[in-house]
């Protein structure tokens, strides 16, 4: 049996790699040359799998990818093929879901405004008034602040896409004290809190009853620019929409149009349809209704050791026939 890497790992994961594959050999793969040399008898690959690599393999069995997303990685004949594809899902549940809990006490406490404020020495009040005054003010300004806070309690969260990502997110919405809904294709149950956990169809009707809503979905055929100018206009003026899932989900010229015309209360995006977003995009011009990122929030010093550990457990499984974790519909891209 053979497992082949590609490209190359470091010599200490190496020695690991090996020690997990027990009897299968491993070919630390430096080039596509040296990789497709050894596709013929390869069992398992890991790493990204092309179409010269798959046509020249005759007995592979395993392919891990290298990532959670796959709409770059599939192709017609990766899909056709018999192999077993697994992915990098559920890494990253926990880090992303805390960066968009950072988006929503942002928005709900004003904390973005304040900080782009505190560079004059005074903060101006978020309710209203025009005249920049100390903190210390008056009753008709805390009354302003006041109405310009939100109370997360009062507050629906919606969450489309409850895979680990989005349970995570509704774990924390819990914690506040948030009435959460979700839709998702495939979920067979809601996690415990979770109010309603609806099928695709009845996102119009989560729409209109969230104060924030959070994309956590992956890119699918079914997700391409799922959120357009229906949706926008199906939400509350006063909601939040939240994209931590794919940039190809939204799109930026509908959100756009819907900031501008008042059809929403602001956007929080760690994702964009072109990345980098350019620019010369409007949405920089937004000022603190718009919450950018540079598709960061899966990024913490402990993902790439759940990454490792992840190959090495299914490389585990693999030798023993066991079943392997996070395999992936090629049909349906998750």
């Amino acid at each position: 049996m053979k497992l082949v890497h590609h490209p190359p790992v470091e010599l200490e994961r190496l020695a690991r790699i090996i020690d997990a594959a027990g009897a299968m050999s491993v070919v630390n793969a430096a080039t596509d040359a040296e990789a497709l040399a050894h596709m013929p008898d390869a069992d398992a690959l890991f790493g990204k799998i092309t179409p010269p690599l798959l046509a020249a393999a005759h007995r592979l069995r395993w392919v891990q990818t290298p990532t959670a997303s796959l709409e770059h990685y599939l192709f017609p004949e990766l899909t056709a093929h018999p192999c077993v594809l697994t992915n990098m899902r559920g890494l990253f549940s926990d880090v992303i879901a805390d960066q968009v809990f950072g988006y929503i006490l942002c928005f709900a406490r004003n904390l973005h405004r304040y900080i782009l404020q505190q560079a004059d020495g005074r903060w101006a009040p978020i309710g209203g008034e025009k005249d920049r005054v100390s903190f210390a003010t008056g009753p008709g300004v805390v009354n302003a602040i006041d109405r310009a806070h939100i109370h997360l309690a009062d507050c629906t969260l919606g969450v489309v896409g409850l895979g680990s990502i989005g349970a995570e997110v509704a774990r924390r919405a819990l914690a506040f004290g948030m009435r959460v809904l979700a839709v998702d294709p495939v979920q067979p149950e809601a996690p415990a809190g979770v109010e309603s956990l609806w099928r695709p169809e009845r996102l119009p009707e989560l729409l209109g009853e969230s104060d924030f809503v959070v994309i956590a979905a992956p890119h699918t055929p079914e997700t391409e620019k799922l959120f357009r100018r229906p949706q926008f206009r199906q939400m509350k003026p006063t909601a939040y929409v939240i994209n931590v899932g794919r940039g190809a989900i939204v799109d930026l010229g509908d959100l756009t149009e819907a900031l501008k015309a008042g059809g929403l209360a602001g956007a929080a995006l760690d994702v964009f349809e072109t990345e980098p977003l350019p620019a010369d995009h409007p949405l920089w011009r937004m000022g603190d209704r718009v919450i950018l990122t540079p598709h960061v929030a899966g990024y913490s010093p402990r993902i790439a050791e759940r990454h490792f550990a992840l190959l090495l457990d299914n490389i585990g499984r693999f030798m023993r026939g066991e079943p392997l974790r996070n395999v992936v519909d090629k049909a349906r891209w998750f």
